[in-house]
């Protein structure tokens, strides 16, 4: 008779489906949830199944007639008072998000804070989306509206566990849309307090629902007949697979994958201001943003900012003013490209490996490194690496520089450091990403203005956040109208 191992305690219960109102169990396979910083085991997901996702969507399509016949105005009410929630929560959501990423507390409160701005967007769409109309020809008048598309799914990523969610929710649903929330299985705590905080605000019951998973309940949302339209953020390769796999079945498919940003520092570039802001963009949440500088392409002489880019990342302490990786393979993973790269010729200037933090020696840190003398045909400079690495890159030219920022398959950012407005200009039209920074290391857009990549960091057309995701998340329907049976016979009538 064989015994049983004993199961650990995990500091929560196990993570559990949001399906119509209600929280429910889900399948019966579960996957450790772990806590990055010390290794500690924090509750336990589902790996929910088809079946599963079939109520939830069941559920979404349900609500999906009365939610969407709401007038917009009142739909906009819900996410002004959840907006209020988050700022009210923002002590205990940041401390969630800490826990379940790893993320210092200043930065996870910057998600919480973000995610409040992404949901007051949401409340100006009634001021953004009104139809037109115009008198085509006497007696005759044309106008649009918009739709909703239907029900929504969302798969979202570990990096950003309460953010990245508010980049489709509020929208998505103030826009009439009902949704199916599919958080990564590496940090699904903080979708339960979104979908409580949001019942709280009005929310009705099925208008969003949760389902937890891994790659089963991904394909089957890819999939489901009845999912109109599907949000993806995470890695190129899978964000590709999602792409294909649900525009295949007819859906409406917008994917951000990943990233490889590249900062052309010139040798006009400020020192003081360069240096931090280089440094702040490749270790700021662990280098685990699409957004984060992993590569700096020198142009000419910048030995004055490297020296102080070592000087200001001895100031940054794993453990206290930077957070670890998310999992043991990540840290493997990193560490292999800095020893790759080292063994090819790079000079490693920072050493980031083996890092250990007193106290927390379970945890998944990786210090800050940066390589210098690194080539453009090496993987470090080829592939995201999504850790706190910088690499370096020396150029004799700008030309020189912006062909290996254009050679990259990505193309989600890339940032000029510079005190020449002619330069800048250049690099803002010659660079081949989406999102471009002057002297800015993360150049994200602020909301009105959308988040989005090109090239292989994103699969569909417009973008997620923004003025761009309305096209995404809504159809248009033409009016015809002609009330005036005097009104002249041409073609239209």
């Amino acid at each position: 008779m064989s015994v049983a191992e004993p199961v650990t305690a995990s500091k929560y219960p196990d993570v559990q489906n949001y399906i119509d109102g209600r929280f429910v169990d889900g399948g019966a396979r579960r996957i450790d949830v772990t806590n990055p910083s010390d290794g500690s085991l924090l509750s336990r997901v589902p790996c929910s199944t088809s079946a599963e996702l079939d109520a939830a969507v069941a559920a979404a399509r349900r609500a999906f007639p009365k939610w969407s016949a709401t007038p917009i105005k009142e739909r906009a009410q819900v996410f002004f008072r959840y907006k209020a929630l988050l700022e009210r929560h923002i002590d205990e959501l940041a401390a969630l998000v800490r826990e379940e990423n790893g993320k210092v507390i200043d930065e996870a409160r910057a998600e919480v804070l973000k995610s409040a701005e992404l949901c007051e967007f949401a409340c100006s769409l009634p001021q953004l989306i009104p139809g037109e109309v115009l008198e085509v020809s006497k007696g005759v008048e044309c106008r649009t509206e918009r739709f909703p598309v239907g029900v929504v799914a969302s798969i979202t990523p570990f990096n950003f566990p309460n953010m990245v969610p508010n980049w489709t929710i509020p929208n998505a649903l103030a826009l009439g849309n009902t949704m199916v929330l599919k958080p990564s299985e590496l940090v699904p705590l903080s979708a339960r307090r979104i979908a409580e905080l949001l019942k709280e605000a009005g929310l009705p019951d099925g208008v969003l629902n949760i389902v937890h998973g891994d790659r089963e309940v991904v394909e089957a949302i890819c999939d489901h007949a009845d999912i109109n339209a599907i949000t993806f953020v995470g890695s190129t390769r899978v964000a590709a697979i999602v792409y294909r796999r649900g525009t295949s079945n007819l859906k409406r498919v917008l994917a951000l994958g990943g990233a490889k940003n590249h900062l052309i520092v010139m040798p006009d570039a400020d020192v003081e201001m360069t240096a931090t802001n280089v440094v702040a963009s490749m270790s700021g949440c662990a280098g685990q943003r699409c957004m984060a500088a992993s590569v700096m392409v020198s142009v000419g002489d910048t030995s004055r900012v490297i020296e102080r880019m070592k000087s200001v990342v001895a100031a940054v302490v794993p453990g206290q003013s930077m957070g670890p990786v998310i999992s043991a393979e990540a840290k493997a993973r990193i560490e292999r490209y800095i020893s790759e790269a080292e063994a090819k010729g790079a000079k490693v200037l920072v050493d980031g490996r083996n890092c250990v933090v007193p106290g927390k020696e379970g945890g998944y840190h990786v210090g800050p490194t940066i390589i210098d003398h690194v080539t453009p045909d090496m993987a470090i400079a080829k592939e995201e690496v999504f850790g706190p690495v910088l690499a370096i890159i020396r150029t004799s030219a700008l030309d020189e520089a912006l062909a290996v920022e254009n050679a990259n398959p990505y193309g989600n950012a890339a940032s000029v450091y510079t005190e020449s407005g002619g330069v800048a200009r250049q690099v803002m039209e010659k660079a081949s990403a989406g999102m471009i920074g002057i002297n800015v290391g993360v150049p994200v857009p602020r909301e009105p203005f959308p988040f989005g990549g090109w090239n292989q960091s994103k699969f569909g057309v417009g973008d997620i956040t923004g003025k761009g995701a309305v096209e995404f998340l809504t159809q248009t329907k033409k009016f015809t109208t002609k009330w005036n049976r005097e009104a002249g016979v041409n073609w239209m009538s």
